[in-house]
């Protein structure tokens, strides 16, 4: 069975798979990052608050929630983030179709350019985004850390 991408709606209504399906694939992260990913200052009624506010695409396998990423709309670029694919399904090329949907979202919002970020530690992301075409074009810093501790990665579409 294939794995089909569709935008959330109105109709969606399981928070709590979704951000289940987060915290699962965002786990291997905690004892590699610092600070912890903003992802765990979700909850339910937040997360349904984010889809509201920016694009949120869900990717399926039947009726099981395995991906997902949300786009949202800044000044010059579309931000890409939040990307999520559950472990058993990872590597079958999911993300990549998940963001083919962001990056045709921001192509017929008019956008020419997106963005996203990765956490310095995880080099491993970087390299899996530098083959998607983007490319580093700074690195920031957390407050509070002497250190940059993400990378912010663009590609023009």
């Amino acid at each position: 069975m294939g794995v089909t991408i569709s935008e959330v709606d109105k109709g969606f209504s399981d928070w709590q798979a979704l951000l289940d399906l987060l915290h699962e694939a965002f786990e291997f992260q905690n004892a590699r990052i610092n600070p912890p990913s903003s992802l765990y200052k979700l909850d339910v009624k937040s997360i349904a608050q984010k889809a509201r506010d920016e694009k949120l695409f869900l990717a399926w396998q039947g009726k099981q929630l395995v991906g997902c990423v949300f786009a949202r709309k800044q000044q010059d670029s579309v931000y890409i983030g939040k990307l999520a694919i559950k472990h058993e399904f990872q590597g079958l090329g999911i993300g990549k179709q998940l963001m083919a949907e962001a990056q045709g979202y921001a192509k017929d919002c008019g956008y020419r350019e997106v963005e996203l970020q990765v956490r310095i530690e995880l080099i491993e992301n970087q390299k899996t985004f530098t083959k998607m075409g983007f490319t580093e074009t700074q690195r920031t810093t957390h407050a509070g850390f002497s250190q940059p501790t993400s990378v912010t990665m663009n590609k023009l579409l």
